[in-house]
């Protein structure tokens, strides 16, 4: 499938370009399928498909090709060109080869259900519906909605029976000629994507280098990225990333959070946004929930239960504030959400009590390896947050943070002959889950402090190199990317979304963390793994994909219930190429520290128009490792 993205439009087709109404087939808006069928006939053909491609994120091209006279030969005469926008606009073009005149019927098949995307994705979707003759062009009806479309120039004919517009286009020799068509729902004005206006919260960032995919990469992602963004409708000032279309074009707090920190090198606008939205979610007042960010429950793989990601959001919310202080976050916006983040760090605590580990919320929960790495990074980098801030709850929290750091190094190892590994999970009995998976990259994302400084580790030194030797054999490096489940473990599906496919975000953490643990061979494998998959991806990475070996001439294999674009993939190449130069601000001491990959895995490699403290900032890094600033605001000086 094609998708063109350009929220909260969709248009989805496959490669022939017509869009027959099978499927997810259609024109999108706000989750509700204004036009399901679009196919177009030249002269009582359909035209030859020869090319389909993106031209942006919220675009695509289709190239077909006729044969007017079988007199003309093997060549065809007439190009027929769709140019579709996910704004419900298409235009539709045709060029002449031929030596004579030609005079060419064009019909345009239309119809749709007007059914919602929930709908059609459970099949569960309508027939069509019986269009009316509206205006220049047709129009549909039903209970839920409406729907028109109107097109120039207007038709000769409109048979709404058959929902059916009907041209009669004159081509001299070698001349063109276009119909447009233009999808929308009654009184719906034209479609203004958040990240197509001049306040989208997302530098357009470039790239160059020795590697032709890293530029190519970089576009991908920002676009992608811009094309995901929605506005909150109480508050049209913030906006926040949807997780990933075709199906899931909502807010998703957790994914939102990620997706926000990762993408904090082209600015914080984005990040301060997703955290004013979600703040207004926070449960408050008495009750053991007060100072969640709420979130739904998702599956994690088969060895243990539905995770709640209302606790993987409640731990970020002060995490992504930190960071996004550290990246130049102003320090009134800061204070304004500083109360949420303290809510956030008053519910770790709570929730903790007396005990050393943060279990599953619902009784007899395991005590999940993730949700620690998750909890001692909000404890730290909240704890700096407060302290900056003048608040004193911040020794407390380093702490509990170094009661975690102790009893985690004994009871969360599990030694074995090739030197152990973090278990997944406790179970409520005390017995270690011992399966390998990629949730364990979460122990190597410590967090941003002062100076270009890191966070200290769950993980000893020693403990450390083991997970890196792990996360770089071929049980979780794919060659492709890092398996979901080492390939070797009981329930292991190249497939299963938890249990085996290739997730892009958690490549990406790994690629950063090992990176910034000094694990560069390791890190330069699964970095050049997700690059020749997001080459056949045509640089849009999907959420996931099969997590099958790499093998000499093989692809990586798409995953169906996979997003494409989604907002953890397309920020996961910005964290992915920015590693290459290891950026660590201090906006608020007036500093950015570089710690870039000194072997240079893909030679020279060079940023222009990040954002650090407001401003631009550029960065390169030399064939031999050297990193250099060629851009950044009055007074950010380079720290050591």
């Amino acid at each position: 499938m094609l998708i063109c993205v350009a929220l909260p439009g969709l248009a989805i087709s496959t490669e022939e370009g017509q869009m027959t109404g099978r499927g997810l087939e259609g024109f999108y808006r706000a989750g509700r399928r204004v036009l399901s069928r679009c196919e177009v006939r030249v002269a009582g053909r359909e035209p030859l498909a020869v090319q389909a491609r993106m031209a942006a994120a919220d675009r695509a091209r289709f190239v077909g090709t006729l044969r007017t006279s079988p007199q003309s030969g093997p060549d065809p005469d007439v190009i027929v060109e769709r140019n579709r926008l996910a704004d419900g606009t298409e235009r539709i073009t045709l060029h002449s080869a031929a030596p004579r005149p030609l005079r060419l019927p064009v019909e345009v098949s239309l119809g749709t259900d007007l059914a919602d995307l929930g709908a059609i994705a459970s099949g569960r979707a309508g027939p069509e519906l019986t269009a009316s003759v509206h205006d220049s062009g047709l129009r549909w009806s039903c209970a839920t909605g409406n729907a028109s479309v109107t097109a120039a120039p207007p038709p000769s004919d409109a048979l709404a029976s058959a929902g059916l517009l009907r041209w009669e286009l004159d081509l001299p020799p070698g001349g063109s000629t276009s119909v447009e068509l233009r999808v929308r729902p009654d009184g719906a004005g034209p479609l203004r994507a958040v990240g197509r206006v001049a306040t989208s919260p997302l530098a357009a960032a470039r790239a160059e280098g020795d590697d032709p995919r890293v530029p190519a990469l970089l576009r991908a992602s920002i676009e992608d990225l811009q094309a995901l963004l929605l506005r909150d409708s109480a508050y049209p000032a913030d906006t926040h990333l949807a997780a990933g279309a075709p199906w899931r074009c909502g807010l998703a707090p957790a994914e939102a959070l990620v997706a926000a920190r990762m993408a904090l090198p082209l600015g914080t606008g984005l990040a301060a946004g997703t955290l004013r939205i979600l703040a207004r979610t926070q449960l408050t007042g008495p009750g053991p929930q007060s100072g969640m960010i709420p979130g739904p429950r998702r599956d994690a793989g088969p060895h243990l239960p539905p995770q709640c990601t209302g606790t993987e959001a409640t731990l970020l919310f002060p995490v992504l504030l930190a960071e996004a202080r550290r990246w130049g976050l102003g320090e009134q916006e800061t204070e304004e959400l500083l109360p949420a983040a303290e809510r956030c760090l008053t519910w770790l605590r709570a929730t903790v009590g007396d005990d050393t580990y943060l279990s599953d919320p619902h009784p007899g929960g395991p005590v999940r390896c993730e949700t620690q790495a998750h909890a001692h990074r909000a404890a730290l980098l909240g704890a700096d947050l407060l302290d900056a801030c003048g608040r004193t709850d911040g020794p407390a929290l380093r702490q509990w943070a170094l009661a975690l750091r102790t009893a985690f190094r004994g009871d969360f190892w599990v030694d074995d002959r090739g030197g152990g590994r973090p278990a997944a999970a406790r179970a409520p009995d005390g017995r270690p889950v011992p399966h390998l998976g990629a949730a364990a990259v979460h122990l190597l994302d410590t967090g941003l402090l002062g100076e270009g400084a890191l966070a200290p580790g769950l993980l000893d030194k020693v403990q450390t190199e083991n997970l890196a030797r792990l996360l770089g054999s071929p049980v979780m490096d794919s060659g492709w990317g890092l398996r979901g489940l080492g390939a070797k473990e009981p329930g292991f599906n190249p497939f299963g979304h938890r249990a085996g496919a290739v997730r892009v975000q958690e490549t990406a953490l790994a690629v950063a963390g090992l990176a910034a643990a000094g694990y560069e061979k390791e890190a330069t494998s699964l970095l050049r793994g997700v690059l020749a998959a997001a080459e056949t991806f045509a640089h849009r990475l999907p959420d996931m994909y099969a997590g099958e070996q790499r093998t000499d001439g093989s692809a990586p294999l798409p995953h169906p219930a996979a997003c494409r674009p989604a907002a953890t993939s397309a920020a996961a190449g910005v964290l992915l190429l920015t590693t290459l130069v290891g950026i660590r601000p201090d906006a608020p001491a007036g500093t950015v520290t570089l710690r870039p990959m000194r072997s240079a895995p893909l030679g020279e490699i060079g940023f222009t128009a990040l954002r650090i403290a407001g401003a631009p900032f550029s960065a390169r890094v030399s064939r031999l490792g050297l990193a250099m600033v060629e851009e950044a605001a009055d007074g950010l000086q380079l720290g050591v």
